[in-house]
């Protein structure tokens, strides 16, 4: 039975951002070339910040004795950090990405799908490695794990088998619901820096770096402090204050006219008055005789 449940959390992660994307077209009338390009932006984010985590953020922690396993001031240190490397790099890589390939998309409706792109990435990059841990723990369910890993790591791999098997259903589903709140909070976050253009005011741009870095260092912190399900509340509030920026970053946003709402600036052809008779010289005894007509 866990199998389905295990299943089922990765087949979410990666079905629902797509899912969405078939509703966004359907129902908002966008293109997928925007979801791609949320996605391409997304990759294209990571091949900057993967490297400057493994080597510069990490050494210049490690340098400070600074590690995500030491509560307190170090973790919170950590957590700022890891944060804000985050928010950098993929809220730079939405900017610019708005500057030079998005120029024209800056309707509430293209932030949306350009936001879920960006998410949905990440969503089934994270689907297709829950999937590939499924299938690993099938395939090492009674194997004979000396054969397979070296003598130090036996005993720490069968206890990973061991949880992994023994987790309760609903802890199982845990990363589809934590991807239904990113795929929220990333929306939210392609709007805010959309604002950066719409209004003309950078500030958005550094609003969305921050709301970025608050987040992901809250949930570095969270897990290690309290816990998988505290965190997880914790990121259900800001999903829950990220659509509030959605719904209210809709009035502010243009959307462009269908054309039955463009104004009217003159009157067609066919219903322009016609000209006026000329009028000829009329007699006391015709104007008399009309008053009865």
């Amino acid at each position: 039975m866990l199998e389905f449940f295990h299943s089922l959390n990765a087949l979410l992660m990666i079905g629902l951002p797509i899912a969405l994307g078939a509703l966004f077209v359907r129902r908002l009338k966008v293109e997928w070339r925007l979801f791609l390009v949320g996605a391409v932006t997304f990759l294209a984010s990571q091949v900057l910040h993967i490297p400057f985590n493994a080597f510069v953020l990490a050494p210049l922690l490690a340098h400070f004795d600074l590690s995500v396993l030491q509560v307190g001031f170090p973790l919170v240190v950590t957590a700022v950090a890891a944060g804000l490397s985050a928010g950098v790099f993929e809220e730079g890589a939405r900017y610019l990405t708005y500057r030079f390939w998005l120029r024209k998309e800056r309707s509430w409706r293209e932030g949306l799908m350009f936001g879920l792109g960006h998410g949905g990435a990440e969503a089934i990059i994270f689907g297709a490695i829950a999937a590939y841990g499924l299938i690993q723990a099938i395939a090492l369910q009674g194997a004979d794990l000396s054969s397979i890993v070296s003598p130090d790591q036996v005993t720490q791999a069968a206890a990973q088998l061991e949880a992994y098997w023994s987790m309760s259903w609903y802890a199982s589903l845990l990363g589809a619901v934590e991807r239904v709140f990113a795929l929220t909070i990333q929306i939210s976050l392609a709007l805010l820096v959309m604002q950066a253009f719409t209004r003309k005011q950078v500030r958005w741009g550094v609003a969305a770096v921050l709301w970025h870095t608050l987040i992901d260092a809250v949930a570095v912190f969270a897990m290690p402090t309290w816990g998988a399900y505290i965190t997880e509340g914790l990121m259900a509030v800001a999903a829950m204050i990220s659509l509030v920026i959605i719904l209210k970053l809709r009035s502010s946003l243009h959307e462009p006219r269908t054309p039955d709402s463009e104004p009217m600036t003159e009157l067609p052809r066919s219903v322009s008055p016609a000209p006026l008779t000329e009028i000829k010289d009329i007699t006391k005894e015709q104007i008399e005789d009309s008053r009865f007509m």
